[in-house]
């Protein structure tokens, strides 16, 4: 019969892992004769990522059922990981940079955090409607049309094509907050719902969610004090996050002329300065964090960061 066959590198392109469906897991090293195998198999295997120091690989089950199993380089079974049954199980997973926080995302809208000394949870993130916590600030965007002056002339129009766009900014809004939820359509495969989407800072401190169940929210988490530490409610879908290499800088678009940054310095959102009606569906941050790339459907926008010494 027909088998899956999953092949990934460690971070230091030391070691190869091919996992194949229902036979044993296979870590291959580079420079060296043997081939260790692991005896533990997986019914249904959805996915395989390495640790960020390529020390331990994860390995998870389809989404029906939730098994995670943890493995060392030599092959060992360091943990089995299952946080309930007869449900849909895990649909997301992100390591940390310093790889001692392994976070799970499932079904159920919660995100699950085990340690990297006991492979226990430490922590359990929820996503509920309504907001009560007064620790996490709720950033909600508003739009409005800016002013336009009393001279619509051709050529002052053709000036410039965002004349008539509406222009985001962020309010904080007091808690508690009611957050839009979209019910999934029980009739349709896949449904939207539970944590799609798990991003770490580059430095660990922060991680950020999105539950498909509230398709306009990113929530971040302070990996320190294992609390919410903000709320982003946007006007429309996101439809993609990505923190910057260098610092707790996260970027988001929501298929838009707009980009739209959180730090723990607040929030902000810019204004695209692109002809044509260019919508941003997905973004890259370039390596030094200086720069990221704006994808569109068919044309892409290249954008500088203010640095320090622009600033000067």
């Amino acid at each position: 019969g027909s088998c899956k066959l999953y092949s990934t590198w460690t971070p230091s392109q030391q070691t190869l892992d091919q996992v194949e469906l229902k036979t044993p897991l296979l870590i291959r090293q580079l420079g060296l004769k043997n081939t260790t195998s692991s005896r533990k198999q997986t019914q249904d295997l959805a996915g395989v990522e390495w640790s960020s120091n390529g020390c331990v690989l994860a390995v998870w089950e389809s989404c029906l059922e939730y098994k995670m199993l943890l493995y060392s380089l030599d092959g060992r079974l360091l943990s089995t990981y299952s946080a309930y049954e007869w449900s849909l199980g895990i649909k997301s997973v992100s390591w940390s940079p310093s790889s001692q926080f392994l976070a799970i995302g499932s079904y159920d809208e919660k995100v699950r955090i085990l340690n990297h000394i006991t492979w226990k949870k430490i922590a359990q993130f929820e996503h509920p409607s309504t907001i009560n916590n007064t620790k996490a600030v709720v950033y909600k965007e508003v739009e409005r049309r800016p002013a336009v002056s009393e001279d619509l002339s051709i050529p002052n129009i053709c000036m410039s094509s965002t004349l008539f766009s509406t222009q985001s900014k962020y309010e904080t809004s007091p808690v508690p907050i009611h957050l839009p939820v979209v019910k999934p359509d029980p009739e349709r495969a896949n449904p939207k719902i539970g944590i799609s989407s798990l991003a770490f800072s580059s430095d660990s401190r922060y991680l950020a969610t999105k539950n498909d169940s509230m398709p306009s929210v990113v929530w971040v988490w302070d990996m320190q004090q294992m609390s919410s530490a903000a709320v982003l409610e946007q006007t429309a879908p996101v439809r993609c996050f990505q923190w910057d290499p260098r610092q707790p800088r996260l970027a988001l678009c929501t298929g838009n002329a707009k980009l739209f940054l959180w730090s723990p310095a607040g929030c902000v959102a810019v204004q695209v300065p692109a002809e044509g009606g260019f919508q941003v569906q997905s973004l890259n941050w370039y390596s030094s964090g200086d720069s990221l790339i704006l994808l569109g459907k068919d044309q892409l926008c290249l954008c500088y960061m203010e640095t320090q010494q622009d600033q000067q």
